[in-house]
């Protein structure tokens, strides 16, 4: 019995180096991975606040910038250049933003006394202009509950569920299609690759989106999850990107002939995208390198629309030029992939 185990144990290993794509993949990509995260997460001292700052810069050329505050130049804080006032303090209302501060005309700021980086970040305003020049800022307060992590992080699960079950749902099985001979007794068909394709995109469409929403109705019933935009406009956005995505997953499938292969590239396309495309964690502390790098991703517009959607309480014409892209990449896409595509 053990000289039979043993004589299958060997056989099996054999098969499994020989498969030189397969092994490529399963030494390469935990590599790429640790790259990636040293890519993304630069080795720099992170910044420990972000205060929001209105008025550093001229509204118009008739109009100049407001007296540079000191508070300005206080180390290890993120400063970020507020065009939008209104939705800069729904931010700070939501612990998103530590404190927003005014420098037009009389310095004036902006806190929620339930945010304890927020009273942090007060004090060291305070100490800042104490013995300085000039009026101390005005105190505003907003009140706010915090948002909650779960809440800002299922817009990006939904797409990150979308993701996979559109590569895989079509990459691997087309390839599989192409290795069982499948693909071959249909081109003695009339079927043309146009016609194929789009069926696979569209029963693909079907399944993720009807997947989606149960996830969706099950979320929001379990965690009672904010939905503060339009139903329309988030049902846009998913099909938008569901579209993008599925097509992507074709043009992996378009000539590929085992699934091994295509299994390392889906993990690669799919891994690339879900570490840079803001899905877990804010590209915000990212490098610039990566946050440049993300905006090149279908993914990264396919979760910030559906956010500004679920969270920030955006309508259809808000979301439009994340959901004009990816229909625009997912005609792309598509027709890459019906000239690129062979049945054998």
């Amino acid at each position: 019995m053990w000289r039979r185990i043993l004589t299958i144990l060997i056989a099996r290993n054999r098969e499994f180096y020989r498969d030189r794509a397969g092994l490529s993949w399963n030494i390469l990509v935990p590599i790429m991975m640790v790259l990636a995260f040293a890519f993304i997460f630069s080795s720099e001292p992170r910044d420990l606040f972000k205060i929001g700052v209105v008025g550093t810069v001229p509204d118009s050329k008739s109009m100049p910038a407001a007296p540079v505050s000191p508070f300005l130049e206080t180390r290890y804080i993120q400063f970020l250049p507020v065009m939008d006032p209104g939705q800069a303090l729904v931010k700070v209302e939501r612990h998103q933003l530590d404190l927003l501060l005014d420098l037009r005309g009389t310095p004036t700021y902006w806190v929620n006394p339930g945010s304890a980086n927020g009273h942090l970040a007060e004090r060291l305003l305070l100490c800042a202009y104490q013995g300085a020049t000039g009026p101390t800022p005005e105190r505003r307060t907003v009140s706010g509950a915090a948002l909650r992590y779960v809440d800002w992080v299922l817009p990006g699960v939904l797409a990150m569920n979308i993701m996979f079950s559109s590569l895989w749902g079509v990459g691997w099985v087309i390839v599989r299609y192409r290795k069982n001979g499948v693909l071959r007794r249909l081109k003695g068909t009339p079927l043309s690759p146009w016609e194929f394709l789009s069926a696979q995109v569209l029963s693909r469409l079907l399944v993720v989106l009807s997947a989606s929403l149960i996830v969706y109705l099950g979320a929001s019933v379990l965690l009672n999850l904010p939905m503060r935009g339009s139903y329309l406009a988030l049902v846009l956005v998913y099909v938008a990107g569901a579209l993008c995505l599925i097509s992507l997953g074709l043009i992996v499938a378009a000539r590929l002939r085992t699934e091994e292969v295509a299994d390392g590239l889906l993990n690669l396309i799919s891994w690339s995208m879900l570490l840079l495309s803001g899905v877990w964690f804010s590209m915000e502390g990212a490098s610039p390198a990566a946050r440049s790098l993300s905006r090149l991703l279908p993914l990264t517009h396919l979760v910030e629309a559906a956010r500004a959607v679920m969270i920030d309480g955006a309508g259809v014409a808000q979301i439009l030029p994340q959901v004009g892209l990816l229909l625009g990449l997912a005609c792309l896409f598509l027709t890459l992939a019906a000239w690129l595509f062979r049945w054998e």
